[in-house]
Parts: structure tokens; sequence; C-alpha cells
């Protein structure tokens, strides 16, 4: 990476410290402890005692315990080997150290090389560690193509945007909603008007009524179910 790339990753806004735990988890349609362990790791009984999971994503900030925006591409993009896989995590790290050894990436999990030959040889990896049949192997490429459809580079080859799921296993096309650093702090908004989906859901759940929402931020009736839809559906 060039001098000059890596002094504007040391301080850019996307790598700075603004989720919680609970927040991220709710935006990507994640279990909280789920999302701890990738995060924080955890410890767990064995016939010798305790061991211990080390995290998979190196966190912004870890007193308190905060995402980056770059944090929560890297879980969106672990949640991808989840959906069909349920990440059996004894694969993940010799995966990842493997395709970044062999192809020179530093964080491969946020990086656009995981749409060319990063992302293939770290697939091929994995699929091989966890005993993948050709059938599971085509598969989880799918989902996992469908995935960083749901994410925007910028030239540097490093994360933008993120469009997330409205809700959790449902891989659409759509991409109403956008998580974007520069709007909102980077909460969720509906993309076409920048409305945020907690303003929108909280409304809702005051009791106005769905075309008048619509009406007052010019947005489509569709728009509004879709962000209430993303707020409140797990």
């Amino acid at each position: 990476m060039p001098a000059a790339v890596r002094e504007a990753t040391a301080t850019d806004l996307r790598d700075n410290p603004a989720y919680t735990i609970a927040e991220a988890a709710r935006y990507l349609k994640l279990a909280p402890a789920t999302l701890r362990s990738w995060v924080l790791g955890r410890r767990y009984p064995t016939a010798g005692g305790n061991g211990h999971f080390r995290p998979l994503i190196g966190l912004a900030s870890r007193q308190p315990p905060l995402l980056s925006f770059w944090n929560l591409i890297e879980a969106h993009v672990l949640r991808s080997l989840r959906t069909e896989h349920v990440v059996p995590v004894r694969a993940l790290r010799p995966a990842l150290a493997y395709a970044e050894k062999r192809l020179h990436v530093r964080r491969l999990l946020l990086r656009k090389e995981l749409c060319t030959d990063a992302g293939q040889v770290f697939l091929e990896r994995y699929g091989q560690l966890i005993n993948l049949s050709a059938s599971g192997q085509l598969a989880m490429r799918h989902v996992f193509s469908a995935y960083l459809k749901r994410v925007e580079w910028d030239e540097w080859m490093f994360p933008v945007r993120l469009y997330p799921f409205v809700s959790a296993g449902t891989l659409t096309q759509d991409r109403p909603i956008v998580i974007d650093p520069q709007i909102s702090f980077g909460r969720p908004v509906v993309i076409r008007m920048g409305i945020s989906t907690a303003a929108i859901a909280g409304r809702v759940d005051a009791g106005e009524a769905v075309n008048d929402i619509a009406e007052d931020y010019d947005l489509t009736q569709e728009e509004v179910e879709q962000a209430v839809l993303y707020e409140r559906v797990a």
C-alpha cells in the first residue's frame, strides 16, 4: 500500500469508533453475542480448563468497545459466511492468513480485492478447510458475491458505503437503505432523501400514518415501509 494511502487510513473518518456492538449487530441483522465474540473474543470450557477464542476483527476502540464503519464492513463480510455455513471459525484465520500471505492484501475482509483473485483464493482455502462439497462451494460463492455487491469502494479500494439487507436472510437486489459515514453520522438512512430509518420507525411507533410520514419526507409509502422493516425486523 502506498505511504499516502497508509497515512490516510490512519486518520480516516471511516476507521473512527462509531458504533456500539448492539447498534452494529442490529444494523447487520446479527446476534449481538455473535458479533461480540468476533470483535472481543470469548472464553469457552475445554477438558483442560478454559480456552480462549481470539477476536476475528480488530476493533477501532476496545475501551469502550466500539466498531468503526470499516469494522462494520468486516462483520458484514463475515456474516455472508455465517449465512450459509455458520462460520466454522477454526478455518477462517488460516484461510485469511493464506490469502493475505499469497496475495499481500492486508485486512482482506475490508478490501475490494475480495471481488477478485484474493477473494477467490480465500474462499477456495476456506472451503477446503471445512471440507465443503462442490455444490457447497458454489452456494458459498453465490452468497459471498451477493454480500459484496452491497459494498461501495473508493478509488483506493476501501469501502465508502454499505447497503445493508432490509431483513435477515433475504438476499434481494434492492438497496433502499444506506450506511455512509458522511451522512447522518453513519446511521442508516433511506438513500433517496437521506432520512434516518430510526426517525421514520419512531414516528410510526408514535401512531402516525405511513402516508403522512411519506408526504412529510417526500418519500414513497414503500420507502417508509422499507425503513420500518429494516428497523424492526431481525
